[in-house]
Parts: structure tokens; C-alpha cells; sequence
């Protein structure tokens, strides 16, 4: 299984929710297994920069690139980039059942 975490910050914290309400749309695309957006709950001691998360959860490396290849993602993309200051993804291969 392949697991998809994306982090954004908003550029103004009025763009909070717009972002977190866009990034939803990528929940439409049918190749994931688990997928959601969510505000940060920013408990953190030691850092809450991160205003929005994406997580999802592919079968494999091809359904993660049909999943970034529908158009979708890219409409989504042009969205939120204007209103995003940074962007941090890491996709990884979980060995957790």
C-alpha cells in the first residue's frame, strides 16, 4: 500500500478554509482506498505551521499515478496553488496492515 501525505500552509489565514474545502475535490477521483482533508488540529507543542493535511491511501504506484493524471487533480492544483505559501508531499510504501 502506498500512503499519500500532503501538508499546505495558506499564504493569508483567511484562505484557510477555501484550500481545505478545494483539496475535498480530489476526493472525486476513484483510485484511491482511504481518502480525506483536514484543518490541522495545531496541538503541537513544538510546531503547528501546517494549516490543511491530505491523506490518502492507494493500492499500488499505478493507481497513485491514475490518481495524479485525472484531470481533476490538475483543475484542483490550479486552484489552490494561488492561495498556498508551501507544499510538503511524501508518498511511501507502508509495511503497517
Amino acid at each position: 500500500m502506498i500512503r499519500h501525505i500532503v501538508f499546505f500552509t495558506a499564504k493569508r489565514r483567511e484562505d484557510v478554509e477555501t484550500i481545505r474545502l478545494s483539496l475535498t475535490r480530489l476526493g472525486d477521483i476513484p483510485h484511491s482506498l482511504a481518502f480525506e482533508v483536514v484543518a490541522n488540529a495545531k496541538v503541537d507543542p513544538l510546531g503547528n505551521d501546517v494549516d490543511v493535511v491530505v491523506y490518502a491511501e492507494f493500492a499500488d504506484e499505478a493507481a497513485l499515478a491514475a490518481y495524479k493524471a485525472d484531470p481533476i487533480y490538475d483543475e484542483t492544483t490550479r486552484l489552490v496553488r494561488p492561495l498556498r505559501e508551501l507544499r510538503y508531499s511524501a508518498d511511501f510504501r507502508s509495511t503497517l496492515r
